[in-house]
């Protein structure tokens, strides 16, 4: 079997991992076995990290939103339910986006959800009511059959 020089191959390859290590502190910079090391940790952490953002700009724009949202007198979770109701197809990072730079036109989504959320609650209390006084309207129909029950078992 002849013999194999590496001597290119991995002058190349040390030299690429310490060109990605440029500018870590110490040896991290200097030695190959360091430099490795620092530069996977350096990776995975990179790979994480951008999954990681964007749970961040989320909730970002989450907060925004129900800081405008607060300030046109409703909540977060009322709005997106009446923008999904109303057909709004704006996202997040755009809604955000209107609450922090054009604020009429975010306080014109707002009264438009608010109209919405206080119609469905209207009409909710409308059927509640409604339920209600059938609950009650069975309840006495109810009595005046035990009444009437007690009333045929006291005659025999």
């Amino acid at each position: 079997m002849s013999r194999v020089k590496r001597g290119n191959v991995l002058q190349k390859r040390h030299k690429k991992i310490l060109k990605y290590a440029k500018g870590f502190r110490g040896s991290k910079s200097k030695l190959f076995i360091a430099a490795q090391q620092a530069v996977m940790r350096a990776w995975r952490n990179s790979f994480a990290d951008r999954r990681k953002k964007k749970r961040d700009y989320r909730s970002l724009w989450i907060a925004r939103i129900n800081a405008a949202c607060r300030a046109n007198g409703l909540s977060y979770s009322k709005f997106i339910w009446a923008n999904d109701k109303l057909g709004v197809t704006l996202n997040r990072k755009v809604l955000a986006e209107v609450a922090v730079n054009d604020k009429e036109a975010f306080a014109a989504l707002a009264s438009q959800a608010k109209q919405l959320v206080d119609k469905t609650l209207a009409e909710k209390i409308e059927s509640d009511k409604k339920a209600h006084a059938d609950r009650q309207a069975r309840l006495a129909k109810k009595k005046e059959a035990e009444k009437a029950r007690e009333k045929t078992f006291a005659a025999h």
